[in-house]
């Protein structure tokens, strides 16, 4: 079993959400996708905690008050184990961005998130983070393809 994080950082303002187009990992499950940031879990870590540290170490910003959408478990995900993820955004920001070591970083129009080559059920819970609602849910994939998912809203 897997803990981790996943963070959307948001610049209100302008209206996008910074991603990481997954290039420059070696054996990198993710390559080739857009993902938000985030990683596993250091131990004795907070959820708030890894987000924060994961935002710095993959972007070099620094943020404040992460706020906590939803949690996500992904059955065998990477066909080893189970991953459990905390699903935040975060607003409020300060530094500059750096030439991160996992991909290139780019700011997303909102509106042209869904259309990135995501993960197919990232597709469908980054519309959940507009929504004023906590959600847990499982999505399932097999061999790396979109099976199905099931969601409660709180």
């Amino acid at each position: 079993m897997k803990l981790a994080t996943l963070c959307y950082v948001m610049d209100k303002k302008n209206n996008k959400t910074l991603m990481i187009y997954r290039n420059k990992k070696k054996n990198d499950y993710h390559e080739g996708k857009w993902n938000g940031l985030g990683g596993k879990f250091e131990p004795g870590e907070s959820p708030e905690e890894c987000a924060i540290r994961e935002i710095k170490e993959e972007a070099g910003l620094i943020v404040k008050n992460p706020h906590l959408h939803g949690f996500i478990t992904f059955p065998m995900f990477d066909k080893v184990e189970d991953w459990y993820v905390f699903i935040f955004t975060a607003d409020e920001f300060e530094g500059k961005l750096i030439d991160s070591n996992e991909g290139k970083l780019e700011w997303i129009s909102n509106e042209m998130l869904t259309s990135l080559n995501l993960w197919d059920g990232d597709k469908i819970f980054i519309e959940w983070l507009f929504q004023d609602k906590f959600f847990s849910a499982k999505f399932n994939y097999e061999k790396g393809e979109f099976k199905d998912y099931e969601v409660h809203f709180y």
